[in-house]
């Protein structure tokens, strides 16, 4: 993978790129909060070969640190940069937790740039999924944070999100450089723009939901089951796996994201 970057007036992003000539799909890859690309590093190999893969630190994230005015409408705009530099027209999104929030709304926005939104262990946009105490909770989960010491915030985050040690020991590496005011300002400032940006949306082209059997995050579980039952959009439920499900079970993640990522290439010859 070649590390590039984009320069923005709120700062500096950072992307990796693998470019595969005569490929049929791209693929970008959108980590979670308080996270980077790395998470991903399951999903490289089994992609590599046959793919043009684009993984990037979204804003106030990893490299792209630091980064002022964090939206995920800049965020948008941020992605559709760097695949306008690349010179990618069409690409399969997959957005993992929040990941999911800048490829919602990249898809809304540029639906002519994608063939497919693979939704992993994240939830929908949509006024009529969120009661008030959801949004409570949301404006809220930053301050209760802060009351948590330094190693017991990363040790409790990354063994929430983990069913298997070795997700765990890599969700606490990653979390490992950032302070306790850093990774609760992430949470600040993503939720709080969740809740002002959200918004209903329809996509035209094809979605798959992808959760952790386990997934003990918030609602993710529910917000999935309902995401699914109004929409239609097929829900697979990953094995043995909580929210870091692409590093607790990476075998069946990817598998489920190529057989999507062919069947709607095959069903749009």
């Amino acid at each position: 993978m070649e590390h590039k970057s984009i320069k923005r007036k709120n700062g500096t992003i950072h992307y990796w790129i693998h470019k595969k000539e005569g490929t049929q799909a791209s693929i970008v890859f959108t980590h979670g909060l308080c996270a980077d690309h790395t998470i991903f590093e399951k999903q490289i190999p089994y992609f590599l070969e046959n793919y043009t893969l684009l993984l990037w630190d979204v804003p106030m994230h990893g490299s792209s640190r630091p980064y002022s005015d964090f939206s995920y409408r800049d965020s948008v705009e941020c992605l559709n940069q760097i695949l306008q530099k690349e010179k990618i027209d069409q690409v399969f999104l997959v957005g993992m937790s929040m990941g999911g929030y800048p490829s919602q709304h990249f898809a809304s926005i540029y639906p002519e740039k994608t063939k497919g939104l693979i939704g992993l262990d994240t939830t929908p946009l949509g006024s009529n999924y969120y009661s008030r105490f959801d949004e409570w909770w949301l404006k809220h989960a930053a301050s209760i944070a802060k009351y948590f010491p330094s190693s017991l915030l990363r040790k409790s985050i990354a063994w929430s999100v983990s069913n298997t040690k070795e997700a765990y020991v890599k969700m606490r590496s990653i979390l490992e450089p950032l302070s306790k005011a850093e990774i609760t300002e992430q949470m600040q400032i993503a939720y709080s723009c969740f809740i002002l940006e959200n918004k209903d949306v329809q996509f035209s082209f094809p979605v798959l939901l992808l959760v952790g059997e386990k997934d003990r995050t918030g609602k993710v579980l529910s917000y999935n089951k309902a995401w699914a039952k109004r929409t239609k959009y097929p829900l697979h439920f990953i094995e043995n796996a909580r929210h870091f499900a692409n590093y607790d079970a990476p075998d069946q993640v990817n598998q489920e994201i190529e057989a999507f990522i062919q069947r709607t290439l095959s069903e749009k010859r």
